[in-house]
C-alpha cells in the first residue's frame, strides 16, 4: 500500500505556488502511514504531484514520483502491476527505464498508446495519477475492481485533488467523491 496526494489543473492567475506547495506537504501527512518507507515530491507551476512510498518491489530504487527522462512526464502510483514484464516487452519504442519498479511501464504505455489501449492490457490493482507537464493535461486512472482507493475533490479556486484517502482532502475541498473503479479520466488539449 503507497499513498498518493496530487493537485491539478492550476491556474497561474490564481494560484500562490508556495502557499499551495506547503498545504500538500500538511495533506498528505493525513496519508504519511500508508508509506513509511519513502516521502517523494514534484511540482510545477500546473501540479503537484506527492507520493508515500512502502517498499515492495525494486526497494533500493523505486520511488517515486517517477518521471520519463525523455518526455518528463510525472507519475505517482498507489498499486502493482502484476504483469509489468510482459507489458515492458510489449512496447514499441526503446524506454529508459530507471528502476525495476512495477509501476514504471505505465509511463511508457501512456507514451505509446492511448488510456483505452493500455489500461485494459494492465493486469493489477492500481491508482495512479500521470502528469504531462509539457501539455498540462493528465491521466487519473483505478483498477477495475476498486482495490486501491481514489478520491477526487475540488477546492474553491476549482483545483482538482486527487488522493489515496478521503481524509487527506477533508477540510481542504469543496466537493469531494470517490473515483469510480475501472475508470479514467484523460484531461488533454
Amino acid at each position: 500500500m503507497c499513498g498518493i496526494l496530487a493537485i491539478l489543473k492550476l491556474d497561474p492567475a490564481r494560484t500562490n505556488y508556495p502557499e499551495l506547495r506547503n498545504q500538500a506537504l500538511a495533506m498528505v501527512k493525513k496519508i504519511r502511514h500508508r508509506g513509511p518507507d519513502w516521502s517523494g515530491i514534484y511540482s510545477d507551476e500546473g501540479a503537484i504531484l506527492l507520493h508515500e512510498r512502502l517498499c515492495i518491489v525494486d526497494v533500493e530504487h523505486g520511488a517515486q514520483p517517477l518521471v520519463d527522462s525523455l518526455n518528463g512526464n510525472v507519475l505517482a502510483v498507489n498499486g502493482e502491476i502484476y504483469n509489468h514484464k510482459e507489458l515492458r516487452k510489449e512496447l514499441k519504442e526503446p524506454h529508459e527505464f530507471q528502476t525495476a519498479s512495477d509501476c514504471e511501464v505505465l509511463l511508457y504505455l501512456y507514451a505509446e498508446s492511448h488510456p483505452k489501449q493500455f489500461l485494459n492490457r494492465v493486469n493489477g490493482i492500481f491508482a495512479f495519477v500521470l502528469y504531462d507537464p509539457k501539455r498540462k493535461t493528465f491521466l487519473i486512472a483505478r483498477d477495475p475492481i476498486g482495490v486501491n482507493p481514489l478520491y477526487v475533490g475540488w477546492d474553491r479556486q476549482e483545483n482538482l485533488y486527487v488522493a489515496s484517502e478521503m481524509k487527506a482532502l477533508v477540510g481542504f475541498c469543496e466537493r469531494i467523491r470517490e473515483g469510480p473503479p475501472g475508470h479514467y479520466f484523460l484531461d488533454h488539449e
